[in-house]
């Protein structure tokens, strides 16, 4: 099952990124690129949430078919 969850990535002074979610609590992941931090935060969601997941915990909502999504083109 897919899941559609929203990162929040912020460059931080040493140069590096950092993503974190509001969503899946204990995402942190960083990388040294923007596509880097996203593919580690990728890989941590899916670890969290399988591992987060059982009886007492709310399950995220699957993905839609339909989604808006941030696009950032740089000029």
């Amino acid at each position: 099952m897919e899941h559609v969850i929203q990162l929040h990535i912020e460059k931080l002074p040493e140069g590096v990124y950092l993503a974190t979610s509001d969503e899946v609590q204990g995402l942190v992941a960083q990388g040294r690129t923007i596509q880097e931090t996203i593919e580690i935060a990728r890989d941590v969601a899916r670890k969290l949430i399988e591992a987060q997941s059982g009886p007492s915990t709310t399950p995220l909502p699957p993905a839609r078919e339909v989604f808006d999504y941030p696009l950032i083109v740089a000029t």
